[in-house]
């Protein structure tokens, strides 16, 4: 399986660059990962809606072109649905199973994603109603997909 994560923006934090290197030095026993950061925009404090939108649009731009045409997509989307670990690694083994073998994960920015970028999701998940810093989402995001692994091959780290 090829997993590739679209995200806006770059990560900073060391800490963080150290559990994403981690966890994908783990996931490269099971499927071929692909992370690929696109430029996020300038968000000042107190924008309008329109100038929302058009910084939505922009980063939707971005994102939009790194997605391979025959790929599931997975938004992450903070007001869709929540699921649990073994519901994703499920979602996961069934993609599979139907010969989804290309899956795209995106990552927003810290506005969110535009509606272009969601209208073309297959699938739109929630992984709270917190809101998360969007870098630090990135390591979980990969925390889930190598906990579903384990999952998926009856490995012990799901408990």
């Amino acid at each position: 399986m090829n997993i590739r994560i679209i995200a806006v923006g770059k990560i900073k934090e060391k800490y963080i660059q150290e559990g994403i290197k981690e966890y994908s030095k783990r996931l490269s026993k099971y499927c071929s990962l692909e992370i690929i950061e696109v430029d996020d925009e300038k968000a000042p404090e107190n924008l309008s809606d329109k100038e929302i939108d058009i910084i939505k649009q922009k980063e939707g731009e971005r994102i939009l072109s790194k997605i391979p045409q025959n790929s599931y997509i997975i938004s992450l989307e903070i007001q869709e649905k929540e699921i649990s670990s073994e519901e994703l690694s499920n979602k996961l083994n069934n993609l599979m199973i139907e010969g989804s073998s290309n899956i795209t994960f995106i990552i927003g920015g810290s506005l969110g994603l535009s509606d272009t970028v969601s209208s073309k999701s297959n699938f739109k998940l929630s992984f709270s109603k917190m809101t998360f810093p969007h870098q630090l989402m990135r390591m979980i995001l990969l925390e889930q997909i190598y906990r579903s692994w384990r999952i998926i091959k009856n490995e012990p780290y799901h408990k």
